[in-house]
């Protein structure tokens, strides 16, 4: 039963790393690209941590990979926004925004060719 479960977490953690690295080259700007990679990446990466436990399952082991397991879904996301932020920050644009308010009242659809002119 032990085998079954896994093989079940690494292969979910693979599926996942490997929609990341999909993400990393589908996503039209950085912010997505960015979110999928923390996203996925991290419970990619969290899911071959657990197989990694049930495999050893000693103490020692297994009180290491929840520390870090831990350590890691804390702070991928405060690294993601302060990437994000800075990322911001520096001027770098959305590409891809579906729609823009236009005073408040209407909704246009924008273009790249409108965030390039901005």
């Amino acid at each position: 039963m032990s085998e079954w479960v896994i093989m079940i977490l690494c292969t979910l953690g693979a599926i996942f790393i490997l929609i990341a690295a999909l993400g990393i080259y589908r996503m039209p700007d950085f912010y997505m690209r960015l979110t999928v990679t923390v996203k996925a990446g991290t419970l990619g990466v969290g899911c071959i941590l657990g197989a990694v436990a049930f495999y050893f399952y000693d103490f020692a082991v297994s009180t290491k990979v929840f520390a870090i397991i831990f350590f890691l879904f804390i702070t991928s996301p405060v690294a993601a926004f302060m990437i994000s932020r800075t990322a911001f920050v520096s001027g770098i644009k959305m590409v891809n925004t579906p729609f823009v308010e236009d005073k408040g009242h209407d909704r246009k659809e924008v273009t790249e060719d409108d965030v390039e002119n901005d």
